[in-house]
């Protein structure tokens, strides 16, 4: 089986080289990498002088320059398309460092036959766990994180299979079956919530969703795009892009359900910002439900130079 790697990056070379660093030390070596550079020609001639153009077991890079700040979703798209014979296709994150076993464990998951997408053990820097999987509650717009906090080390969870709506667009391992079928991801997110619609629609037509549970990969959480700091601190556009994205997933995937998760989700912006955040980072956050109610998509005419290599958010 031939893996396409597909890493999305916005000028983060120092994180892509870890990872790729990280990569070289695979024990599956069936692989390619195809990195979509978001952030200008500058960046993406930086990124072409500091990477390899194979590594050392001989896998290829390659490195495409996107015509403007794509997106997540629609820079995910460029490497599938540039990756057209591959069998697979391993979504990864530019800030993460995945164990050297990681890609041998998901696609030993995926031979199985029984899943067309496969995640694994996500965790940080304090070897706890950041998410296995995670649960989507259509009724209040949120994401739940499946083993968040949990150690490493007990990370098994047997029922994770049974329990997850989607996997981590930080590591997620998708199959030609999963990608000819239910098609690529949506771009009109710009950035979260891509992969949680993907996979719910990937059920929807009944997909499977798998978990290697030996298929460990380190994630400097939100490097990119400020998701992984505290509340208080968070840039305005991530803020504004989780909450209008979270009602655009629902009014697209749970039509019935969008007006009582709307006022749900009012309540948990009032309650997460309003204890733990700022008077503008409330208005912020209310702009974007709003967005989201009136069904606004794609990328925002205000921006404050959002970092485009993808942190999935999983907090309610």
């Amino acid at each position: 089986m031939h893996v396409a790697i597909a890493i999305v990056g916005f000028r983060n070379a120092g994180d892509i080289l870890t990872c790729l660093g990280a990569l070289a030390t695979a024990t599956y070596p069936h692989f390619e990498v195809v990195i979509c550079e978001n952030g200008g020609e500058e960046s993406y001639q930086s990124l072409v002088k500091a990477l390899p153009a194979k590594l050392p077991g001989g896998q290829p890079t390659r490195i495409i320059c996107a015509a403007d700040n794509l997106g997540y979703a629609a820079g995910v798209n460029v490497c599938l398309r540039a990756t057209v014979d591959a069998d697979a296709w391993w979504i990864l994150n530019p800030d993460t460092v995945p164990d050297s076993r990681a890609l041998e464990f998901l696609v030993q998951r995926l031979r199985v036959g029984d899943c067309e997408v496969v995640g694994g053990v996500l965790y940080g820097c304090d070897h706890r766990v950041q998410t296995l999987g995670g649960r989507w509650l259509p009724w209040l717009a949120r994401a739940e994180a499946i083993g968040k906090g949990v150690p490493v080390d007990e990370s098994g969870i047997e029922d994770v299979e049974r329990l997850i709506d989607f996997v981590s667009g930080a590591s997620m391992l998708v199959s030609r079956r999963f990608v000819d079928t239910v098609g690529p991801m949506r771009e009109d997110y710009f950035l979260y919530c891509e992969e949680v619609e993907w996979c719910v629609r990937a059920r929807s037509v009944g997909m499977r969703l798998g978990f290697a549970d030996r298929a460990r990969v380190m994630h400097n959480q939100g490097s990119s795009t400020g998701s992984g700091l505290r509340v208080s601190e968070r840039p305005k556009l991530q803020i504004y892009l989780d909450e209008r994205n979270k009602l655009l997933l629902t009014a697209d995937r749970f039509p019935k359900r969008l007006a009582i998760a709307a006022i749900a989700a009012l309540f948990l912006i009032l309650l997460r910002y309003g204890m733990q955040g700022t008077a503008q980072q409330v208005g912020i956050a209310l702009r974007g439900w709003w967005a989201g109610l009136k069904g606004e998509r794609g990328r925002p005419n205000w921006r404050e130079g959002v970092h485009v290599a993808h942190s999935i958010q999983l907090r309610t």
